[in-house]
């Protein structure tokens, strides 16, 4: 897909990768369109990319079907959809102190895999409207997972959990998705240099970027998005989690 002159809507889009890809599309030509809770930050993605803002929960229905329909009338209906929203959380199941509180994996659930559930198919529902263009493609749908899918560290039992469910739904979404003409793909990114890392300690962080066999840094949101543009960009690839990563494992802690 040519993403010149098309409407892009990217969760998660006022900061860390999200914010990545909207500056790297807008661009390349997108109409892009910012979903975050974070409207001060939000509004200055967009104020600086020349792009539209929306205030949305995306595990929220009314929200994020409202913040569709605003981005909808400023931009048209968005042709892409780039899942960045997520929050993570460090716990163990069984703790010294008991289990682990019960709410705190239910929000890393809601958040991060029925949140992209949600968007997915109210974007879904959108797109399979629009004109099909080459090949009869309508649109395409990336969504952020993560290396702790397959390797998850001891305390990220609620962040893999969310995250292998964003991998597992990533196929059958792109095999039901084949009648209506939209590709649904998946990356997996790293260690990537986003304002979560940036609260670490610089020696931690060097550390961290030493760990990955090459290139031996940190991944950037530029790098995130370059993958994002190079996805929807092939019309081949589909169905697929590409891990973003340097070749790292994780170690089990």
């Amino acid at each position: 897909m040519d993403i010149k002159g098309k409407a892009v809507a990217i969760t998660g889009g006022a900061s860390g990768l999200g914010a990545g890809v909207a500056r790297r599309l807008a661009a390349q030509g997108a109409k892009v369109g910012i979903l975050d809770l974070n409207e001060t930050a939000g509004e200055a993605i967009a104020a600086e990319i020349g792009g539209t803002f929306a205030k949305c929960d995306v595990a929220s229905e009314e929200s994020a079907t409202a913040a569709l329909d605003k981005l909808e009338a400023a931009h048209g209906t968005a042709s892409v959809l780039v899942n960045c929203a997520g929050i993570g959380t460090a716990s163990r199941i069984v703790g010294r102190n008991g289990p682990m509180d019960l709410s705190a994996f239910e929000r890393v659930i809601r958040v991060n895999l029925i949140g992209t559930f949600n968007m997915m198919r109210l974007a879904a529902d959108r797109m399979q409207k629009l004109e099909p263009g080459e090949f009869g493609e309508r649109g395409v749908i990336i969504s952020t997972a993560s290396v702790a899918a397959f390797e998850g560290q001891i305390g990220q039992a609620a962040y893999a959990a969310s995250k292998g469910g964003i991998v597992a739904l990533t196929l059958p979404a792109a095999r039901e998705f084949t009648k209506i003409g939209i590709r649904v793909l998946t990356i997996a990114p790293g260690l990537f240099k986003t304002p979560l890392m940036d609260e670490l300690p610089e020696d931690i962080q060097q550390g961290l970027a030493n760990s990955i066999p090459f290139p031996s840094r940190l991944g950037t949101p530029d790098d995130f998005a370059h993958l994002a543009q190079s996805l929807i960009e092939n019309p081949y690839i589909n169905g697929e989690v590409i891990r973003l990563d340097g070749a790292l494992r994780m170690q089990p802690k």
